[in-house]
């Protein structure tokens, strides 16, 4: 038989959990993948991501069996003992993926439930928004950033993995905020690792949750410059 039914599987399937998921990130699930893979997430979210990822996975096993079902019940293949014998494996293999996939449901929902609570009770603003600019630097350093010191001028600033630079004005202010964090074991000339604290994650997971009003920043600066922001109240 063609393994047609395989082309179910191309794409991530979507579970009935998917709305609730998006629900209480703000973010739609592809985002919220692609921030996992990034490290951008706190550990709550990180666990429910895993956890999502496994039910999409079941579901595409609940899927790919009922589809290959249809196909054996569609009248395309000779009615014989060997096609019931064909149903009635796959009728068991059905099944078998739809427990999994209710496990997996089960794991994502006691990842959600402390989640949806947080959201719940959260205070509804906790301090200044994160600004645009703020949400763009924490990404970079997500990714993977170092402050270096030139040792000609003395000027530092943050170099992130993707070639973006932040000031160190900047950085300074969002260690201030309790955001990021550097570290210090590493002279400064060589690179200091710099990172997103628990906060700092958690900080642009809820900014992303915000519908986006603040436009970009009309700047004529050279391509790599870091955009300026307004100053922030001390």
């Amino acid at each position: 038989m063609p393994p047609d039914p395989a082309l179910a599987a191309a794409r991530r399937a979507v579970s009935p959990l998917d709305h609730r998921v998006e629900a209480v990130t703000g973010l739609d699930v592809d985002t919220l993948w692609a921030h996992r893979d990034r490290g951008v997430l706190d550990e709550p979210h990180a666990r429910l991501v895993d956890q999502h990822r496994e039910l999409a996975q079941a579901e595409t096993g609940v899927i790919f069996y009922r589809t290959l079902l249809h196909r054996l019940s569609s009248g395309e293949f000779p009615v014989d003992g060997a096609l019931f014998e064909r149903i009635d494996r796959t009728v068991d293999q059905l099944e078998e993926a739809v427990d999994v996939r209710a496990a997996a449901a089960r794991r994502v929902i006691a990842a959600l439930e402390p989640i949806e609570a947080a959201a719940g009770t959260a205070p509804a603003a906790g301090g200044e928004p994160v600004s645009a600019a703020d949400q763009a630097a924490l990404l970079a350093i997500a990714g993977g950033a170092k402050l270096y010191e030139h040792l000609l001028t003395g000027q530092m600033n943050v170099t992130a993995a993707s070639g973006i630079r932040i000031p160190y004005a900047e950085l300074r202010r969002l260690e201030d905020a309790g955001l990021v964090s550097r570290d210090t074991s590493h002279p400064v000339h060589a690179g200091q690792p710099v990172a997103l604290t628990d906060a700092g994650r958690a900080a642009l997971v809820a900014a992303r949750r915000q519908p986006t009003t603040t436009q970009l920043p009309k700047s004529g600066a050279r391509p790599g410059a870091w955009p300026s922001t307004p100053a922030h109240r001390r």
